[in-house]
């Protein structure tokens, strides 16, 4: 592992110890993610961390969106997908559960990515998201297919 940082748009941001700078470097986070502002502290197969602010992402309520705490699962769950996969070969979600446990409503939402199982053609992670105050929000279950780059 290397530390890296550097700053992909105002937006968003990876930084910390990551073995998966280059992956990001090439293809980045996506639109989604940098609109949402999705900070990346951590970035490798087997664990990624990132975040994301509560503030501009909540329902009309108050509470952070449901559809927020998803997209930061999958962003986290594909990127170490697609760092396992290597050079020449992508992953795709084709698989996703969520249970959401309990809302935020300010400060920032941090999910936490571990590879449950990294094969050759399927990759499934286990995220937890949660507050502030570490208490977990959401959890959600991504599987990936991978395939060769055409």
């Amino acid at each position: 592992m290397t530390d890296a940082t550097t700053t992909p748009s105002d937006a968003a941001a990876i930084t910390g110890s990551t073995e998966g700078l280059g992956a990001y470097a090439e293809r980045g986070m996506g639109e989604l993610a940098e609109k949402m502002g999705m900070v990346f502290t951590e970035l490798s197969a087997e664990r990624a961390v990132a975040s994301i602010p509560v503030e501009g992402n909540r329902q009309p309520v108050g509470l952070l969106h449901g559809g927020a705490y998803v997209v930061l699962a999958e962003s986290l769950g594909s990127m170490a997908a697609n760092i396992h996969a290597g050079p020449g070969r992508y992953a795709m979600g084709i698989e996703l559960s969520a249970s959401h446990s309990r809302s935020a409503t300010s400060g920032r939402v941090t999910g936490t990515c571990t590879a449950i199982h990294l094969g050759g053609t399927l990759t499934t992670h286990e995220i937890v998201l949660t507050d502030d105050e570490g208490r977990r929000c959401s959890t959600v279950r991504i599987t990936n297919i991978i395939r060769d780059a055409r």
